[in-house]
């Protein structure tokens, strides 16, 4: 680790830690010495960072002071490069377009130390889930997040078509369909709806009822018991 990503860190373990840091603590997070820690302590203090504390008693870092936006390390930024490329493959034009956009802002804000780290060599395949040709999933987040109901006109994998009143909780992404997980009234149950699968879909001025994480930690666990029994097949 090169010294200027070590006093990053170190910023960073006592911002969010809630007691103070001894630099035997910091040191084993860091795999360094605790010498070498009281070295960059001292360094952050003499460059103005409101670091207070002293050896044996531990360090904090003052209040107000926070890091400067979009610190990251090279290999934080390849993390982020190849984060962006993967939501190609949910099919999600909404999120792909803002992956577009941050991918943009990366490009033109990142330190020059760091080159062309965005585009250095990685490969993500692109194949994936099926683009929904109706259904605009950016919709559908903002009915959740509102807590909105769906009519969803939907045919199934067997062709057969219904429509349906659902309380929509969340969007799962699979490697070959992104699902729209939810409440649905007519088979007062959870249920899953392939977005590509949907052929109509419209936003209802109704909110549903109930308690919302009471309805999302009850898909979670149901999500928990499929994997579960996936790992044990």
């Amino acid at each position: 680790m090169r010294p200027a990503e070590r006093l990053f860190d170190i910023i960073q373990l006592l911002r969010v830690s809630p007691r103070p840091l001894s630099a035997g603590a910091i040191a084993e997070r860091l795999e360094v010495s605790t010498r070498t820690i009281y070295r960059d302590i001292a360094a952050l203090q003499a460059s103005g960072i409101p670091i207070d504390g002293a050896a044996g008693l531990g360090y904090l870092l003052g209040p107000g002071y926070d890091l400067p936006p979009l610190m990251f390390t090279a290999e934080e930024f390849q993390t982020i490069a190849v984060a962006l490329d993967l939501v190609r493959r949910t099919g999600d034009q909404g999120l792909q377009a803002a992956a577009a956009g941050v991918r943009a802002k990366i490009a033109a804000i990142r330190p020059p130390a760091h080159g062309r780290v965005i585009e250095a060599p990685y490969y993500v395949w692109t194949q994936g889930a099926t683009v929904a040709p109706v259904v605009c999933l950016s919709e559908v987040r903002e009915a959740i997040r509102a807590r909105r109901k769906l009519r969803l006109h939907y045919r199934d994998g067997e062709g057969t078509e219904s429509w349906r009143i659902v309380w929509p909780l969340a969007i799962a992404y699979f490697a070959d369909a992104t699902l729209i997980g939810a409440w649905c009234e007519l088979r007062d149950d959870y249920r899953h709806f392939r977005a590509d699968r949907v052929h109509g879909l419209s936003v209802l001025e109704d909110a549903y009822p109930g308690d919302c994480p009471t309805l999302l930690s009850g898909w979670l666990a149901l999500q928990q018991r499929y994997a579960d029994s996936v790992s044990r097949a």
